[in-house]
């Protein structure tokens, strides 16, 4: 199996000096999506799974209708879920992650006010992709080791796309590497607008586990282009 993990274009989190919740891409953030659609349009996947953000789905989109693809959303995908800002000034959002940043490591785990925890974001995450892999065919297995396992009957070879966020995506890269997981994960990970990391799962003597081929690449993106 290949998982194929790819962040949004470049998001416009602030319009007019407000903050936006859900925002849509930037005219950077589209025009790095097209890149993205130059990049994979080649290459063939089994399955495209989409985030349900806006973002996400801007990202998506010139790369399903370059290969004449309908969006499939996967509701897991999504990102950690930040408390309501919507049409509130710049500055609460840019003070209440400063707020955030200065917290001791363990203090981190709560997340921001009035947002979900970040030990609840991981643990929907893991749930997600755990659901994810059963769902085609890869149990993992009840050991101390990250090691799964082909369920009865059932093929595990596709080659899966998933367009989402650099939180997703990093708890996502943890679960699967069998990585114990921080409160930083976005920073731990640095994965930057636009770019793609690349998953693939090899063979043991009792299963199967993954490696981690490539993280946040970003050539088919022109220098102009990179953001994070």
């Amino acid at each position: 199996m290949e998982i194929v993990l790819v962040r949004h274009g470049q998001p416009e989190w602030v319009n007019n000096g407000l903050n936006v919740d859900d925002p849509p891409l930037t005219r950077l953030g589209h025009e790095q999506s097209v890149h993205i659609a130059d990049r994979l349009a080649t290459e063939h996947f089994d399955e495209i799974l989409v985030s349900p953000l806006l973002r996400a789905r801007q990202t998506a989109a010139p790369l399903l209708e370059r290969l004449g693809r309908k969006m499939e959303i996967e509701p897991w995908l999504e990102e950690i879920r930040s408390p309501i800002w919507q049409d509130t000034p710049e500055e609460k959002a840019v003070e209440a992650w400063k707020a955030h940043r200065s917290k001791n490591s363990t203090e981190r785990w709560s997340g921001l006010d009035d947002g979900e925890a970040v030990i609840d974001f991981v643990n929907r995450i893991n749930v997600g992709a755990s659901l994810f892999l059963e769902e085609r065919g890869l149990l993992r297995q009840n050991v101390d080791l990250p090691v799964w396992e082909k369920a009865a009957g059932r093929g595990a070879d596709s080659k899966i796309l998933l367009v989402c966020h650099a939180g997703t995506s990093s708890v996502v890269i943890c679960h699967l590497l069998g990585l114990s997981p921080t409160p930083w994960e976005w920073e731990r990970f640095v994965v930057g607008h636009a770019s793609i990391s690349r998953i693939h799962s090899f063979e043991l003597g009792d299963g199967f586990t993954f490696s981690l081929n490539r993280l946040a690449e970003d050539a088919h993106l022109p220098d102009s282009h990179r953001s994070f």
